[in-house]
């Protein structure tokens, strides 16, 4: 089911989990809200453009966390929408202080826009990345207890030093944020690394989930792309090119830019 609400476009995924997306955007952003019996989980802020908090009520009265897989623009946008906020402890400075001036942020929101109507009140001059505190700081291992549905923190740094997917074990659904999905995955940024990447990519192919939800493009894909990402990574290791500095490469649905 699909339903589009101003910016954004909201597709239920299950009973009680719902994408919310940008496709304004080139970056195509995806947000996901998770509802158990006592408590809501939002994983990802989008990028601030629409009133995400304005969504999230729409669809539950339940107490939010809004817990990003990492501190980039595109995923922190609408957290001062949310009262309660959940980080990597190592990306915390970085919400406090985001690491790049609001003017390159300004350009990358409008080199990405694909519509001319954007939100009513939505000034791409006054934008800015939030900045504030987190109400939690994540770890490896963490647990979200939402009632009867509980969704574990999995540290994947690479495409950034905190960088978390979340995996709900019940359903097997893995929530990869920018470790994986079909577009260019970027691992060249001076804060990524690349042996890193590999190792997370590793670390969720592992598990073996049932369905994957990233966090750009695409929502259909599957557990074989984790698969085809680990093959790719694997190959530039073997021709040492798995390194900042080596270029960009095309595989079949994606490509890895380092």
């Amino acid at each position: 089911m699909g339903m589009k609400q101003d910016w954004f476009t909201v597709e239920r995924l299950d009973g009680d989990t719902f994408a919310i997306s940008e496709y304004g955007h080139r970056e195509e952003m995806h947000s996901y809200l998770l509802l158990g019996a006592a408590r809501a989980l939002l994983i990802d802020a989008g990028l601030g453009i629409g009133r995400i908090g304005a969504v999230v009520s729409e669809l539950t009265a339940l107490p939010v966390t809004a817990a990003v897989t990492h501190v980039h623009w595109d995923h922190i946008g609408g957290l001062g929408d949310f009262e309660r906020i959940a980080v990597h402890e190592n990306e915390l400075q970085w919400l406090k202080a985001f690491p790049l001036p609001r003017e390159r942020v300004r350009e990358l929101v409008s080199q990405g826009l694909r519509r001319s109507a954007l939100p009513e009140g939505f000034d791409l001059c006054a934008y800015t990345p939030f900045q504030g505190e987190a109400q939690r700081t994540l770890r490896d291992g963490d647990l979200f207890d939402l009632g009867g549905r509980a969704v574990e923190v999995i540290h994947t740094p690479g495409h950034s030093p905190g960088h978390c997917c979340f995996y709900e074990r019940d359903r097997g659904f893995l929530f990869t944020g920018d470790l994986i999905y079909a577009g260019q995955l970027d691992v060249f940024y001076p804060s990524t690394d690349p042996i890193s990447f590999g190792q997370s990519v590793k670390r969720v192919a592992a598990l073996s989930p049932v369905r994957v939800f990233p966090g750009h493009h695409s929502l259909e894909i599957g557990p074989e792309l984790i698969a085809g990402v680990d093959e790719a990574l694997c190959l530039l290791e073997r021709e040492d090119k798995l390194r900042h500095g080596s270029g960009l490469f095309t595989f079949d649905g994606f490509q890895i830019r380092l």
